[in-house]
C-alpha cells in the first residue's frame, strides 16, 4: 500500500474484542499504519477500552458479538460480516483470532474479499476438535506468523504451502522504549508505588498472573538465590485469578521469601518500570509465541532472564544480549539471576546497549507495520 494506494483500499481487521493484550495492540499499530498508507482501516470488533485508540488512530470499530465461540454466533457473525464487507467495499479482511476468524472466513467466501490471518499463539490441540477449531487461522490466502517458532509449527499442525507463510516479528516502538528519556521523576514515581527500597536489586517479571507465565518459578528462584537482598516484582493484572495470587503468597511465606515479593498489579509506566529493575525475567514455562516483553525490555537496554523456547530463543542471543535458561528450572533460574546482579556495571552496559541495538535493527513496530503492509500489496496485486 505503500506509494500504492488502489484508490484507498479498505481493510477490515477482525478481532474478538479490544482489550488490553497483544493481538489488540497490534491491531492498532496496523490501524496507524493502513490510514498512513492512504487506506481506510476497519475493525470489527465487541467493543473494549482500545475503541477510542483505534478512533484516534485513524480507523473505525463496527460493534459485533465477535467475542462468542458459539457455533451459531459465529455462523450469524458471518453473514453480519458479509454484510459489513459489502456496505464498506472491504477489500482484505485480515482476521487476528480463532472464533472471529471462522465468521471472517466464511464471510470472505460469499463476498469474494481477500483473506488473510495473523497467527498470534501457540494454541492448544490437546483435543481433537481444537485442531479443527485452531485450523482457520492456517486457512488464509497470506499467513502471518510472529516468529520463526509460529512458522514451524503452522507447518507442522497444518500442512499448508510454506510460501503461503509470511514471517513477520512483533514490534517495539524505540522512541517510547528508549532509557534516554525516562526522566528521574517517573523513576521515583514507580519505585515509592512499589514501596522499594533505596540500593535494593529488584527482579522483575512482567506479565499477567496465570500459571503458565512461571511466577511460581521465579519465587522458588528467589529462595535459592545466594544474593538474599534482590526483591521480585510482579508487574501485571490478575485478572481476577485471586486463588492463585494466593497460591503464590502462601508459596513466598512457605519459601521464606514473603518480604522480598511484591504484586503491584497493572502499571502505566512500563518503560520506567523496566529502567528500574536491575534484571526482567520471562519466566513462561509454555513457549511464547514471540514474547513483546523481552524486546520491550532489551530495547530499555536491560539485562534479560528467558526461558529458551518459542519467541525468546530468537530475541535473545544467548551471552550476548542476555540469557537463555532451561523452562521451569528455579535452580537454573536463580543461577542465572546471581550471575547477572554480579556484573560489574561496565559490562551491565555492554549487554543492555546490544540488546538495544538488536531489537532497532530487527524488532521495531516500523518494521512489522511496513512488512504487513507488503503483504496487504500481495493481495491487492
Amino acid at each position: 500500500m505503500t506509494n500504492v494506494r488502489h484508490d484507498s483500499p479498505v481493510v477490515l481487521q477482525v478481532l474478538p474484542a479490544l482489550g488490553g493484550g497483544g493481538v489488540e495492540r497490534g491491531t492498532i499499530e496496523m490501524t496507524q499504519a493502513i490510514t498512513r498508507a492512504g487506506g481506510i482501516a476497519l475493525v470489527a470488533s465487541a467493543g473494549g477500552m482500545h475503541v477510542s485508540t483505534i478512533e484516534r488512530a485513524g480507523g473505525r470499530n463496527i460493534i459485533l458479538p465477535l467475542d462468542s465461540k458459539n457455533p451459531r454466533k459465529i455462523y450469524r457473525n458471518a453473514r453480519l460480516l458479509a454484510d459489513v464487507i459489502d456496505a464498506e467495499g472491504v477489500a482484505i479482511v485480515h482476521a487476528r483470532s480463532r472464533a472471529p476468524a471462522w465468521s471472517a472466513w466464511l464471510a470472505a467466501q460469499r463476498t469474494g474479499a481477500r483473506f488473510m490471518t495473523t497467527y498470534h499463539g501457540a494454541y492448544n490441540e490437546n483435543m481433537w476438535f481444537k485442531r479443527h477449531y485452531n485450523a482457520v487461522m492456517a486457512k488464509g490466502e497470506r499467513v502471518i506468523a510472529v516468529s520463526e517458532f509460529i512458522a514451524a509449527l503452522i507447518r507442522e499442525r497444518h500442512g499448508i504451502d510454506p510460501n503461503l507463510i509470511r514471517v513477520i516479528h512483533r514490534g517495539v516502538d524505540p522512541a517510547m522504549f528508549d532509557p534516554g528519556l525516562v526522566s528521574p521523576a517517573r523513576l521515583i514515581k514507580v519505585a515509592r508505588t512499589w514501596r522499594l527500597e533505596d540500593g535494593q536489586p529488584i527482579i522483575m517479571l512482567p506479565g499477567r498472573i496465570s500459571r503458565w507465565k512461571g511466577q511460581n518459578v521465579l519465587i522458588e528462584a528467589l529462595a535459592l538465590m545466594r544474593n538474599r537482598d534482590a526483591c521480585a516484582v510482579l508487574v501485571g493484572d490478575d485478572q481476577g485469578r485471586h486463588k492463585l495470587v494466593r497460591e503464590l503468597s502462601d508459596q513466598a511465606e512457605r519459601l521464606g521469601v514473603a518480604r522480598r515479593l511484591r504484586f503491584v498489579g497493572h502499571c502505566d509506566d512500563m518503560p520506567a518500570a523496566m529502567r528500574i529493575a536491575d534484571v526482567i525475567v520471562n519466566a513462561s514455562t509454555d513457549p511464547e509465541a514471540f514474547g513483546r516483553v523481552v524486546i520491550e525490555a532489551q530495547a530499555m537496554a536491560a539485562l534479560v532472564i528467558a526461558t529458551d523456547h518459542g519467541g525468546a530463543v530468537e530475541t535473545i542471543e544467548h551471552d550476548r544480549t542476555g540469557w537463555r535458561v532451561k523452562p521451569g528450572d528455579a535452580q537454573e533460574l536463580a543461577d542465572a539471576l546471581d550471575y547477572t546482579l554480579s556484573l560489574p556495571l561496565d559490562e551491565r552496559n555492554v549487554v543492555g546497549n546490544a540488546a538495544r541495538a538488536s531489537v532497532i535493527a530487527n524488532y521495531t513496530t516500523a518494521a512489522m507495520q511496513e512488512k504487513t503492509l507488503a503483504v496487504y500489496r500481495e493481495l491487492l496485486a
